[in-house]
């Protein structure tokens, strides 16, 4: 496993978190952040949404941002967290939510849309005349969650609290860091973070293709292989646990 020299794409906080645990276990990443949160202002309407919270009776939250930036709304207008059952993709972003006093359910394995899906809690949640759930989560996001919870009979709407961008680099920054850090794996935490490295790429993409491609999800997998990734392992989540595993079952390049 230590053999592994890898490019972390996630945004530079979570970049250097993820970059200390690899360090612990011997092993070498440079960060190149390919998402930019940017908080959406709020407006009257989100303020609507967050002061009729108790008025569902799930409220799932996705990703690790819209968990401080959802929790941080709630705070201003809520005394007392409302009554939904919270419910998040993985163990990350739930211990934002438990920090802040909230009682949050998720999958014990897979750190992804489809295990949440599965989820006796959800399911006992929404299992109610007219459910109605909210989902807080970036803007444009994958909408595979909210298909199959109207397909089970749900109202679903959305609270997109910040926008994902790309960080501006100067051309050919990326081949040029794994060329001048000798990296062997490139790491992404989501189909947008894979459509930025593709971009960032440019006509180095063959080359980089060659590299094996962490990925967090089949579904991340499918539009990496589409676009010519050659080795591509699906983590089963974006956690630093899932990626561990996967490192671990695919032991890096002899140094």
């Amino acid at each position: 496993m230590t053999g592994w020299r890898l490019l972390l794409t996630r945004p530079a906080d979570e970049s250097a978190a993820l970059s200390s645990l690899l360090a612990e276990k011997g092993i070498f990443s440079s960060s190149l952040p390919l998402l930019e949160i940017e908080p959406i202002a709020v407006s009257d309407t989100m303020r609507e949404v967050i002061q009729g919270l108790d008025r569902y009776c799930a409220v799932i939250v996705v990703s690790k941002p819209a968990a401080r930036m959802g929790v941080d709304l709630v705070n201003q207008y809520w005394p007392q967290p409302p009554s939904p059952r919270w419910f998040s993709v993985g163990a990350s972003t739930a211990q934002i939510l438990e920090d802040n006093g909230l009682n949050v359910s998720f999958p014990d394995e897979g750190d992804d849309s489809e295990a949440l899906l599965e989820l006796p809690q959800l399911r006992k949640a929404i299992a109610r005349l007219d459910p109605r759930v909210l989902i807080m989560r970036g803007e444009g996001g994958r909408e595979l969650l909210a298909e199959r919870l109207r397909e089970l009979g749900a109202s679903v709407e959305y609270l997109e609290l910040y926008s994902r961008g790309l960080p501006q680099y100067p051309p050919g920054a990326l081949p040029d860091r794994i060329e001048a850090e000798r990296l062997n794996g490139l790491v992404v935490s989501s189909g947008q973070g894979f459509e930025h490295l593709h971009q960032l790429a440019g006509d180095a993409w063959p080359q980089l293709a060659r590299l094996p491609l962490f990925v967090p999800s089949p579904r991340v997998a499918e539009l990496a292989r589409a676009a010519g990734a050659q080795t591509v392992v699906d983590c089963r989540g974006a956690s630093a646990a899932a990626l561990l595993t996967a490192l671990r079952e695919h032991p890096g390049p002899v140094l």
